[in-house]
Parts: C-alpha cells; structure tokens; sequence
C-alpha cells in the first residue's frame, strides 16, 4: 500500500508539472472567435418580455443576480450584527492643509485579533457639507497610494512602500473636484491566494461552508467588503453616503461591477481594465479566458464558474447583464488600447448590450454604437472610453471618472 501511494504521488506530481509547463495561447483574432448568442437580459425564465422598468426591478432583475451568485461569483452572507467601527485617527488639517485625513477600523467580533478592516480616507477640508467620495480597494496597502508618513501600514502590505502607487491614486486632484477617497487593502478582506480563506474574513461564517459548490470565492468577498465600507460611510457626518462611487482596477474592477451590482446603495460604479469575469464579455473569450482565469486564479469564483471551461456558451449569464443590473444608476466602464489580454471591444459590447435595460427607466444608457476613438470618451448613464496605453490606471482615468460623477451626482444636488 505504501509503495502504490508513492506511485500515485509521483504520477500526480507529473501530470501537475506537465499542465504547469502547458502553455497558453490567447486568442486576439476576431474572426477565430467562436460562434455564440448573448442571453437576453429583458427574456424572463418563463420566455416572456420584461417591457417595464417595474417588472425588471421585481422580477428580472432578481432572476439573473440570482444565476450570477450560483454559477459566477458565489453567495455573500449579510453585515454582521457584531460590527463595530474605531475611529482611530482624524486630523483635519493634514496635506498642508487641503484636506481631513481618517483612518478607521472596522471590527466583526468582539475580538480585536480577529479579521478586521483598516480604511483611510482623505476629504477635502474646505467643504461646505458632506462631499461624494469613492470607495476603493488598493493593491499594495494604503500606505502606498500616497506619500505620508501618517498613514498606517496595512497589515498584510507591509512590504510595500509609502507613495509607490501615488502615480495610481492622484488624491490632491480628487480633492480639488470636491470628492473623497475612501481605500482598503484588499488582503485584509481576503488574501489574494488560493490558500488565503483562513486569513479572510470568510472564516467569521458558517455558512456558505467553503466545499459549496456556490460559495463566494475571493471577489464576492471583496465586494462584501466595500458594502462593509459603505455600511460605515453611512455614520459619517463629513461624507454624503447616497453618493458613494464604487471603483476598481483590474480584478477589483471586477470586483467593484459585483459590488455595485448587489448593492444598490452605490451611486455610480466604475470598472478600469476589468476584463474576463469583469466587463468582458465571457462568450467571446478572446485574451484572457474563463478557462484560464480559473486555472490561475481558483479562488477567484465559486466553484461552480469552472464548469464553464471552455464552454461558456453554457453560461446561463453573460457580462452585459452584470453591468445591467447597476440598472438605472450610472455605470462607467474604461479599457486601454494596449490592455488586449483584458479585451477591449467585449468590454465595450458588455455596455451596449446593456443598453435596453437603461431604456427601461426612459435613460440613455451608453450613446455609442460602434467603440469610440482612442481617448474620446463617450457618456450617457453609461459611460466609456479606450485610451492610449496599457493595462492602468491614469489621470485620463481618474479626469473622465470625476467628470462622469460631475455629470450624474453634481446634477442632482
């Protein structure tokens, strides 16, 4: 028995190793995209029109987040009755002046050992009342989207330097349009590895038990996290919380879509290069697949995405329908001409197909049929460009977001 067990290892141990070595070859050919059709969003399960914004909101809308927590990102539990938020520091006169500094722990249990949230916010501190901020998770700690010595570490980034994303995070330009920025390191909600559930806020629930085949993988868990956030905007005097923008980049682009999407308290969302299980849509699997970002990133989605591995037109959902579902608050989603892997144009289709459900509340919904020129961003309740460069976030970003939230949230004070 022994001796068959080292087999079976060694045999396993080769096959691994033979799938790691496997390498994968993107599609970036238009024309090799395979054939497929896009579900309706406005067809209900019963075959019938959704013609009226009531029904979406009542019947359709529930329908299709329902099939998008069983088979892409897993269910969410709710907010904890035990949370609890510290405000462990406030200085309102912090960058020279400009702006009100806080830094905020959000805690689940009595224990403060346990897993925990560490938010900075920076408002800007000549404000006449309470201001819009957006509501982000960072990469690389709090510390490093700006270069001062007053923020806190964050705990599982602590290798990263002070400032060495500020290129990302242009705080002094948010501030003069009159919002905040609200940001969270990500790894506090949960760790971004396979393995990282034990270090998660996850481990603070039973249920949904981590072996559910529609348990929340690691970006249903992050988008638990901004509504956690958001939960503790809601008590703060300086911050207008019915005008908190949800934004990410990359997969936390991704992750904002299904933040906004489930919580409706989000005034605008906004995807950045967002890409497969993002803005992308899935059918076209060009670039990055859902095949392959389930192989490199496990723990990204539930257990059930993997059953459409190469087979996504089995899919009962697509990613227009994601972006619908923010239906009828505005919707942003960005691209880059160089960010290929993410792709561009299905991120762009995602917001067009979108489009009739916004037209349900008598709303423009994205005025573009055809993708707009490079750094020509085009707005309606949804808005979109592709700009110069690669896989990012840039001031051009950070000018046509601020610009899009002036548009929507500015118009209605």
């Amino acid at each position: 028995m022994h001796h068959e067990l080292i087999v079976f290892l060694i045999v396993a141990l080769i096959s691994v190793c033979a799938f790691a070595a496997e390498k994968f070859e993107p599609n970036y050919d238009e024309s090799k995209i395979p054939p497929y059709t896009l579900p309706d969003p406005l067809t209900l399960a019963d075959g019938k029109q959704v013609t009226d914004a009531e029904t979406w909101q009542k019947v359709r809308r529930p329908q299709i987040l329902e099939l998008f927590k069983e088979h892409v990102y897993g269910r969410a539990p709710g907010r904890p009755d035990t949370m609890r938020f510290v405000v462990v520091e406030e200085d309102r006169h912090a960058l020279g002046d400009t702006a009100i500094r806080k830094q905020v722990t959000i805690y689940f249990t009595d224990d403060d050992a346990g897993p925990h949230l560490d938010v900075l916010i920076y408002l800007p501190n000549d404000a006449k009342g309470p201001v819009p901020v957006f509501n982000t998770l960072n990469f690389h700690g709090n510390q490093s989207i700006i270069d001062d010595p007053a923020v806190r570490i964050s705990r599982h980034a602590a290798k990263y330097e002070r400032g060495e994303r500020v290129r990302r995070w242009p705080v002094p330009m948010i501030l003069s349009k009159g919002y905040g920025l609200v940001t969270t390191h990500y790894g506090d909600i949960f760790p971004d590895r396979a393995d990282g559930r034990a270090d998660s806020v996850q481990v603070l629930f039973d249920k949904p038990a981590a072996d559910e085949p529609d348990a929340w993988g690691s970006i249903a868990t992050w988008a638990w996290g901004l509504s956690r956030v958001l939960d503790y905007l809601e008590t703060d005097k300086d911050i207008d919380a019915g005008r908190v923008i949800v934004m990410g980049h990359s997969r936390l682009g991704k992750t904002a879509l299904w933040a906004g999407a489930n919580d409706q308290r989000f005034a605008i969302t906004i995807s950045n290069d967002s890409g497969c299980g993002g803005a992308a849509l899935s059918r076209r699997a060009i670039g990055e697949t859902v095949a392959r970002i389930n192989t490199v990133f496990p723990h990204w989605f539930c257990t059930n995405f993997k059953k459409y591995n190469n087979n996504e037109n089995a899919l009962p959902v697509d990613q227009h329908e994601l972006i619908a579902l923010c239906a009828p608050r505005p919707v942003y989603v960005a691209s880059a001409e160089g960010d290929t892997w993410a792709d561009p144009r299905g991120e762009f289709l995602s917001a067009k197909f979108a489009t009739p459900v916004y037209k349900l509340f008598d709303l423009e919904g994205l005025p573009a049929e055809h993708m707009p020129d490079v750094d020509k961003p085009v707005a309606g309740t949804i808005g979109y460009h592709i700009r110069t460069g690669k896989h990012d976030v840039t001031d051009f970003d950070w000018n046509a977001y601020l610009d899009f939230a002036d548009k929507h949230l500015r118009a209605s004070k």
